[in-house]
């Protein structure tokens, strides 16, 4: 049994979206961002960083979405969400799963805290205009690694695609949506038609409908 501590929306969605995919036996603990419960001194002895997600697996906890991510797939090889040793394609799936968590996800977060990287508040709107730039360009990458590819790592389904999925949703409000780049909007329109991404956006209340649209 997993337990998958967890806020809809969040960082957690990628390692929610494994679980499922894999079909797991595991648990979805909620907590109430609104409330701080992220920063409880219980959850602070599972996640000391106080943040979202944290796995506990066989009484061990794991946070980091991306440390979380590559454990459930080494500890299930045979879900095929990562190539195996010695394959072409592994070393592409730590590029790209890097890429994502290291680069776009950043970029994200500065632009949606933007607070935490000024000290002039007037600055505010400055920054924000600069983290859109900053994510168009991450898009671009992907965009391209996209045009003629299934899949970040070419035909093969990884962890990647459920993660960039993920980070998707979180740049759609920007000027430069992922939905604006023509490799990146077939690529969602076909991850949102897997049963998988269907099933985990109901739990967590996402509206998939942007992504089905001509």
């Amino acid at each position: 049994m997993y337990q998958l501590y967890y806020a809809p929306q969040t960082a957690s969605m990628a390692a929610h979206f494994l679980l499922r995919h894999m079909n797991l036996n595991y648990e979805l603990i909620l907590l109430d961002k609104k409330n701080n419960e992220h920063k409880s001194p219980e959850y602070l002895k599972i996640n000391p960083a106080g943040r979202i997600p944290a796995l506990v697996a066989d009484g061990q906890a794991i946070f980091e979405s991306p440390a979380i991510c590559i454990h459930l797939c080494e500890s299930h090889p045979e879900s095929g969400l990562i190539p195996a040793v010695g394959e072409a394609n592994r070393p592409l799936f730590f590029q790209w799963l890097a890429y994502l968590n290291n680069t776009l996800q950043t970029e994200l977060m500065v632009r949606y805290y933007p607070q935490r990287h000024t000290t002039d508040e007037q600055g505010i709107p400055a920054v924000v205009a600069a983290q859109d730039e900053r994510i168009a360009e991450a898009l671009a990458v992907i965009n391209d690694q996209l045009t003629g590819n299934q899949y970040l790592l070419g035909d093969q389904l990884s962890a990647c695609d459920y993660f960039f999925f993920m980070l998707a949703g979180w740049a759609t409000p920007v000027e430069k949506s992922p939905l604006t780049f023509p490799a990146i909007k077939a690529y969602l329109q076909r991850m949102s038609q897997l049963p998988v991404v269907k099933a985990v956006c109901d739990v967590e209340g996402v509206d998939l409908s942007p992504y089905q649209e001509s």
